[in-house]
């Protein structure tokens, strides 16, 4: 009779889990990064403004202490971070429903829980058991017809978090792949990845925000025919399509950025969801057997929904 050796499941365990931990490490850093980004943007506008309204106290010698302006510093730092703020809030508002907006908004139908359809039941079958599993309340379930196989888990909170699932997930994955696709998305819940995902997007979209404030400035200056940086009777020239390109560049920069980032963060994110569908499961082979199919399947876990480059941080 075979020996088994009960270190072994002790260190997978202890790997298991400092996995998860590491994964936790990671995301706090790329969060930082984010913060990081924004300050850069602050000191790109700030450099810019410096440039234009202090060039008469840099001299011929490019005299870079007089650079410094600590009125103007705090001036573009209030403005960048009130832009990015009322952007994010703006886009927070937008989904104040909790899940079920975002539901809704890709196409997503809620499932009755006295449906009669066979694929239907089976998913709120399995819902119930990972919830049980997971030791949450049941929430409500949603379809998008989508022949793709992808599931995503949306909301402020667990108290209006949703689970949306494709067709293509339900119909192409077996039990125990949806148990482990379910099980993932569960553990976003659990972990808070819903709330950071929905905070993320917010960051972006208040970045966006300079790119658009800067289209404006650039349309309101060329309107009234000035030069960039012209003089005209002696006195400066309109500074402001020169601060709107400004905006542009550094605003898209940022998102470009912003949204590397972001990817970052749904990328640690997804390994300790993988994680945790094994924990809840206790069948690697379920997770494994639905990432196999994604790969290869002709659909993919591509959505052909309008705004699904939008909600993208929070798909499977």
């Amino acid at each position: 009779m075979p020996t088994v050796n009960p270190c072994v499941g002790l260190e997978t365990t202890m790997d298991f889990f400092e996995r998860q931990d590491r994964a936790r490490r990671n995301t706090k850093w790329l969060v930082l990064y984010f913060v990081a980004a924004v300050a850069c943007i602050v000191l790109g506008l700030y450099l810019v403004f410096a440039g234009i309204f202090l060039r008469d106290r840099l001299g011929d010698e490019l005299n870079l202490a007089g650079l410094w302006h600590p009125q103007l510093f705090l001036g573009v730092t209030a403005g960048t971070c009130l832009v990015v703020l009322f952007g994010s809030l703006y886009k927070m508002a937008e989904l104040r429903r909790g899940g079920s907006a975002v539901a809704e908004m890709l196409g997503g139908r809620r499932i009755a829980s006295n449906t009669d359809d066979i694929d239907e039941r089976k998913v709120l079958n399995v819902v119930e058991e990972m919830a049980l599993a997971s030791g949450m309340a049941v929430p409500p379930v949603y379809l998008l017809p989508e022949e793709s196989i992808n599931a995503f888990a949306a909301g402020h909170s667990a108290n209006d978090a949703v689970i949306g699932v494709t067709r293509g997930c339900v119909r192409l994955l077996s039990r125990d792949e949806l148990q482990g696709v379910v099980a993932h998305e569960f553990s976003h819940i659990l972990n808070g990845d819903m709330r950071l995902n929905l905070r993320l997007m917010g960051v972006i979209f208040g970045i966006l925000c300079l790119a658009v404030v800067g289209r404006v400035l650039l349309y309101s200056g060329t309107r009234r025919h000035y030069r960039l940086g012209a003089r005209s009777n002696g006195k400066g020239g309109n500074p402001l399509p020169l601060i709107g390109i400004a905006l542009i560049i550094i605003g898209s920069i940022g998102v470009f950025f912003g949204r590397l980032i972001q990817a970052a963060v749904s990328r640690q994110r997804e390994f300790l969801a993988d994680a945790a569908a094994v924990q809840f499961t206790r069948n690697p082979e379920g997770i494994g057997g639905a990432l196999k199919k994604i790969g290869g399947l002709v659909h993919g876990s591509r959505l052909e929904s309008a705004h699904a480059s939008q909600a993208s941080p929070l798909f499977f």
